[in-house]
């Protein structure tokens, strides 16, 4: 969809929405509240699976099995927002996450978990491939770093609000949050299925794209410097921002600043609040300045922030840190997705491949780092897993460094 037929939507006319069209609205709420009931379920996902006398490796794998489902129904997900268009994905998706979450709390074994939480994962894919999809194509090239960041921010907030309210309810019971999770997202179905059905224009009819073909657009689309740049930021952001910040932190805080498990969650909320803060500015930056610069930036700031991780002593030191790549995660939460905006206008009927295989990027990132953060702590120290990440970070920034600008009508060719 082309910025001009994007520009005839109905838009809003206040506050940070302000001259956006209603589907950035509305989705910004769907994605505040799916993070709203993930959050919720997932402080007693781990506890609820101990229950069945399992092992607190086999516990974890019911989280590994969720994001491993993620990576491997991404491209399939495409192909179905490409087939069918991204409302009825995305409203058939948060179903199958609901009715699998009520399905879960009812488990009597593990193996039930493990299966649905799967089957979660699967229906996830389905919603966030279709979900910025919608997003993309609704908003003009001019607004789609600012609508990413506030389509960013619902799930930060969602994110930030719902463990808390999930760690209440699980005090109550274990199971739950599983129904309250399922319940909540009624909501954002509903919104998918009617709300939007009167803001999103028609979709025209598709011919059915065989897997030969959407691997052949993925190809073409892999020879373009602009677009191998979103995916390895976006990769790059999952290894090191999400991935190795959630799962070496917590140990880093008690095996190496010898404090309690508290300011593991002050040092997240740092990074929360200063990853919200740059995501506004970083969309306007992105919209006047162009993705590239941002790109950069980002994976720089937040390369800094770990490396001042690995050098600097000290619990005040280690805050710190924190904000800095909170902010440059911030800007990594807004410049990839407008670029990869900018670059479906030529591949527009099959672009639910291309933003499959950019959330399959960040996916597989979140799932390896963690992975090679602990090899690396195992066989050498902390400092070497964030030195490692930073790394990682900054051949990305050097891939987005050597990709052309995609905004305001520049060449984003290969």
């Amino acid at each position: 969809m082309t910025a001009t037929s994007a520009a005839a939507v109905p838009r809003t006319g206040r506050g940070p929405f302000a001259g956006l069209p209603r589907e950035a609205v509305i989705l910004s709420a769907v994605s505040f509240t799916v993070a709203l009931g993930y959050g919720i379920a997932a402080p007693a996902i781990p506890a609820f699976a101990r229950q069945f006398g399992v092992s607190v490796a086999a516990a974890a794998s019911v989280i590994s099995a969720f994001a491993l489902m993620r990576v491997a129904f991404a491209l399939p997900a495409g192909r179905l927002v490409d087939r069918f268009g991204s409302r009825r994905v995305m409203a058939i998706g948060i179903v199958v996450v609901a009715a699998s979450s009520v399905l879960a709390g009812f488990s009597q074994s593990f193996a039930q978990l493990l299966v649905l939480r799967g089957v979660g994962g699967l229906g996830s894919a389905m919603f966030s491939v279709s979900a910025q999809a919608l997003l993309l194509a609704s908003v003009p090239g001019g607004q789609r770093g600012r609508a990413s960041g506030l389509y960013t921010g619902g799930f930060l907030l969602g994110g930030i609000t719902g463990p808390a309210l999930g760690g209440v309810v699980a005090a109550w019971s274990l199971r739950a949050p599983f129904f309250l999770y399922g319940g909540l997202l009624v909501v954002p179905a509903v919104i998918a299925a009617v709300a939007l059905g009167t803001a999103a224009r028609p979709v025209a009819a598709r011919a059915a794209a065989g897997p030969r073909e959407s691997l052949a657009v993925l190809a073409g689309a892999l020879r373009s410097r602009a677009y191998r740049a979103v995916a390895a930021v976006n990769f790059a952001d999952g290894f090191a921002v999400l991935g190795v910040r959630g799962a070496i932190i917590p140990l880093f805080v008690r095996d190496s600043l010898h404090h309690s498990a508290t300011w593991t969650g002050i040092g997240f909320l740092v990074f929360a609040a200063l990853n919200g803060a740059a995501l506004l500015p970083a969309g306007r930056v992105a919209d006047t300045l162009g993705r590239r610069p941002v790109m950069v930036a980002g994976c720089a700031v937040a390369a800094a922030g770990l490396l001042l991780l690995a050098v600097l002593p000290g619990l005040w030191a280690y805050l710190g840190a924190l904000a800095v790549a909170g902010a440059g995660s911030g800007l990594l939460d807004v410049a990839p997705s407008a670029m990869l905006g900018d670059l479906l206008g030529a591949q527009a009927r099959r672009g639910g491949v291309l933003i499959a295989f950019f959330q399959m990027a960040g996916d597989a990132g979140t799932v390896i780092g963690p992975v090679v953060a602990g090899l690396l702590v195992d066989s050498a120290s902390y400092p070497a897993a964030f030195g490692v990440a930073g790394g990682v970070l900054a051949a990305a920034a050097l891939l987005a460094l050597l990709a052309p600008e995609s905004h305001g009508g520049r060449d984003a060719s290969p």
